[in-house]
């Protein structure tokens, strides 16, 4: 009874704008019972309860809230059909053009099903294009090396990724408890030099290929906690509040949900040192799946192409260059985007609807 009076979703338990609980829970008598019910017409149910208040239910709150966690997922993640690729992906990659009429969602699609989209024809003469292209998603986010970037491989902040040297496959921001979520890159100029090629993987087809060809190994990469840090910078040295492993689940789906893989900046692993072993046989075999030349999508940015990728799934890096890039970009949260993706996707009424369940 608790459960079904504290979900009373009228104006006195629930802010109509907000979407808040205005209800304080433990206010509800412990003994609270039903008093009548009547189910009206459109299948409403209003329920009198004993400590006088009441409570009207549609029939779609009332389907919501019997849904199982699994099906919950579904919307709070804003989960849909995931297309795994490899390097055939080079044909057909998913993208769509910049201009006036590019609805936000059409983007989020695709980089929600392909974990990456181009957008073409973005103006390269300043960062101020790609710069709105990144907020009409949601906030860039600031971390130590700023917000949205715009640099060149000048060492202007203690990375590698701020050098000409090539880049393994890897994930952003694995020294943070909440990686980022979206990153883009825009290529703005290549001068006097060569290479810089992109490469990307996807991280949910290698570990699915992991998981087929050595289930082992996938258990370990899924439950062996990894330490990592950020200490390049002066005063600075960023560590994750607990290790996490490198394949990451939903607890309500057991589906694979974020990818963390970055050498560069691993730390410890967390097991004796007499286990440790088995760690680092796991992880060579994920590592070569990464590498395998199927798995390997290579594309030559160009001034005008705007790359946004899903960091917590699909795996980055580059060939080392001669010459002057300029490259801009910036992060996106995680739970911006997807809260912006399942809104223009699913519709706020099915997104808040699910809410209110428990």
């Amino acid at each position: 009874m608790h459960l079904c009076r504290d979900n009373c979703q009228c104006a006195n338990c629930v802010h109509y704008s907000t979407k808040q609980r205005l209800l304080d829970t433990f206010s509800i008598p412990h003994d609270i019972s039903v008093k009548s019910s009547h189910l009206l017409k459109d299948n409403i149910l209003t329920i009198e309860w004993s400590d006088g208040h009441s409570s009207t239910y549609t029939r779609e709150f009332l389907s919501l809230t019997a849904e199982n966690m699994a099906q919950r997922a579904v919307v709070r993640q804003g989960l849909t059909s995931l297309a795994l690729w490899d390097a055939s992906i080079q044909r057909h990659p998913p993208r769509v053009v910049a201009s006036p009429d590019l609805k936000v969602n059409a983007l989020l699609r695709r980089i929600r099903k392909y974990g990456f989209c181009y957008i073409d024809s973005v103006d390269h003469s300043t960062p101020i294009a790609t710069e709105e292209l990144l907020k009409s998603i949601s906030f860039i986010r600031e971390t130590h090396y700023g917000g949205f970037y715009d640099f060149t491989a000048d060492l202007a902040s203690q990375d590698t990724a701020y050098t000409n040297i090539a880049l393994e496959a890897h994930t952003d921001t694995t020294y943070f408890s909440d990686p980022a979520g979206l990153q883009a890159f825009h290529l703005l100029s290549h001068t006097d030099g060569e290479g810089g090629a992109s490469l990307l993987v996807d991280g949910f087809k290698v570990a699915q290929e992991l998981c087929e060809t050595d289930k082992e190994a996938y258990k370990i990469l899924s439950t062996v906690n990894v330490h990592c840090h950020a200490s390049g910078n002066e005063g600075i040295s960023i560590q994750p509040y607990r290790g996490f492993p490198v394949l990451e689940h939903d607890l309500a789906t057991g589906a694979l949900l974020r990818v963390r893989w970055n050498s560069s900046d691993r730390a410890s692993i967390e097991l004796p040192i007499y286990e440790v072993e088995t760690w680092y046989n796991a992880a060579r075999k994920f590592d070569a799946l990464l590498k395998k030349k199927e798995n390997e999508y290579w594309e030559q940015l160009t001034p005008g192409r705007v790359l946004i990728f899903d960091n917590w799934r699909v795996l980055h890096g580059r060939s080392a260059f001669t010459g002057k890039r300029r490259i801009c970009g910036g992060y996106i949260n995680r739970d911006d985007w997807i809260s912006k993706y399942k809104m223009e996707d699913m519709g706020r009424e099915r997104v808040l609807g699910a809410l209110a369940s428990g």
